[in-house]
Order: structure tokens, then sequence, then C-alpha cells
């Protein structure tokens, strides 16, 4: 258990108790996911791990300065009561504060919600509530920044599990660099773009040209693969003529993005292939994630096939 997970626990416990609502939360905001990393739920059934709509939530009105950190009745806040959330759950107070990176930047929110009205001098404990958001802040910070050295070690020690012929990470390098990252991925909300490549032709380059050519062809795609990538992205050859590519820290957009520039850069190099991709998160891990993308990869590989014969045909 972390320093941010320990104080978040006993800040929600803590707030919970002098203040009342049903529901605490320590949330992270990627993109439109919005995922409750911490919670002191008591009525809305809402567990660590679930994913929620960010443009959907009081608290993006919230960050934009639109509404008020503490809302005793949101029904006097247009824009809160106007808010998909409140056609989900039944929201009648609100408190809501920023949790900020050391950049400035938005990393989530802590966040207050109860079925019903709350007197209006529960305002006077904005200050606290701000202070106390504050301080987790700083402990996010700093436990991040000892992550960023965590993460460079690790794929250090990963650099003797790699792949001979391509120099990518090998299969046994993925899957620790994964494991690695869906930790991440959970303790702190992140989201990873998994993208899978199956070059389309290898056998029939090995069959025809001789496995020299094969292998040129291997080495083509790996190069091609590292320059669509990030450089914190991994990128790997899982095994024949498979690879695959965790984009760290990217959302759904950014997937889209990766997967391509995946292409582009696939057909800049003359490598013809598959590309699937799934996102994994807080609630989805990468070995999930990799199964739809294998799914996707393969449907456009059997589609690839079906378009094929039927050229052949006309």
């Amino acid at each position: 258990m972390s320093d941010f997970e320990d104080t978040a626990r006993e800040v929600l416990s803590f707030l919970r108790h002098r203040l009342g609502f049903d529901l605490w939360m320590v949330t992270r905001a990627d993109g439109d996911d919005w995922t409750v990393l911490h919670c002191e739920d008591h009525g809305y059934q809402i567990q660590p791990g679930k994913i929620l709509s960010w443009s959907d939530s009081f608290c993006s009105h919230m960050v934009k300065g639109l509404g008020p950190r503490i809302a005793p009745n949101v029904g006097l806040v247009p824009c809160y009561a106007a808010a998909p959330i409140s056609r989900q759950l039944t929201i009648n107070a609100y408190i809501g504060v920023p949790l900020l990176l050391s950049d400035g930047s938005l990393f989530g929110t802590l966040c207050a919600i109860d079925p019903t009205t709350q007197p209006e001098k529960i305002r006077e404990d904005q200050a606290l509530i701000e202070m106390v958001a504050k301080v987790l802040s700083k402990i996010l910070q700093m436990e991040l920044r000892a992550d960023e050295e965590a993460s460079r070690a690790e794929r250090f020690e990963a650099q003797a599990l790699n792949d001979a012929l391509t120099g990518l990470y090998n299969r046994a390098g993925w899957d620790q660099l994964a494991a690695c990252q869906d930790v991440r991925n959970r303790r702190y909300g992140n989201s990873s773009a998994v993208v899978i490549i199956d070059m389309d032709d290898l056998k029939l380059i090995n069959d025809g040209q001789g496995h020299a050519a094969g292998d040129s062809a291997l080495k083509s795609a790996a190069d091609a693969l590292n320059h669509a990538s990030r450089s914190g992205d991994i990128v790997a050859r899982l095994g024949g003529d498979e690879f695959g590519i965790i984009g760290v820290n990217c959302d759904r957009v950014g997937g889209e993005a990766l997967r391509e520039r995946v292409y582009q850069s696939l057909q800049l190099s003359g490598v013809s292939a598959s590309v699937g991709l799934a996102m994994a998160n807080a609630s989805n891990n990468i070995s999930s994630a990799m199964t739809l993308a294998d799914h996707e990869m393969y449907e456009q590989k059997r589609t690839k096939k079906i378009g094929e014969v039927g050229s052949h045909i006309l």
C-alpha cells in the first residue's frame, strides 16, 4: 500500500465523520474516464476501480470554475442540476476540490455527494477541505516522482529480456513491464493503450525469399514500431511475427492516434500487417486488453483475406 493510498483512506474517513455525506471519493480524471481510486461509500454502491464519465460529472464543471466547490443544494446551481450524472445518481448536495500534479495540471478530485440537501454551514469547512486536498496533492506529487525513478529502474532491469533479432523486449520483458503498469493503472487510475500487430506475409516471405529476407522484414517492422511509439511506451516482439505496444498513460484518443501512427509507419516501411487496439485501465488489465486487441487484429486479418479472395474471383 502506498503513502498516497494510506493518506487518501484516512482523509476520506476523517471527512466522512466530520461532514457526513453518503459518498466520499478520491478520483482520477484521464480524458473522459473519471476513475474512482478510493471511496468511503454509505449508500451509492460505488466501488474503487469504477469508471464514470468525467464530462457528466459535477467535478468537470467545478474545476472550470463554473460551479462552487461546496453546494449544499445542487438544485440551486444550474450546471450541476443539468449535469448528466444527476440523472444517474440521486445527488442533492456536493463537495469537490481539485487534486493537482506538480506542474499545476489536474490529476483528479477529492469530492463528496449526498442524496439530501445539507445545511449552509457546511460552507464553513471549505478552507479545511481545500487544505486537506493540498496535502493529499503534495503526497501524490512526491510519490509520482519516486514512481518515475522506479519505472526507469524497471526498464533498466528489463533490458536483459530482449529479442536478439529486433532488439525489442521479448515476451518475458513485456509480461514483466505489463505487470508493473497494471499496478500503476490501479493505483493512480492511469489508462494504457494496448496495440497488437501481426505481420501478414512473413510465411510467404520465408517460403519464397528465404529466412534472411524474413528476418529483414521483422527488423523493418520493429524499426517502424519504434518510430511510431513514444519514448515512454513499451514495444515488444511477442513471438514469431506478432508484436505489441503498450502506450503508457494513454487515453482512448491517444490510443487511436498511436494506432494510426503504427499504420503509417508500417506502410512507409513496406510492411503489411494487421493491427488491433484495446484499452487497459484500473478495472481492465493489460492481459484482458491484449485479448480484445487480438480479436480486433484477427478480424482485420480475416477481412483482408476475404477481400483477397473476392479480388481473385473477379
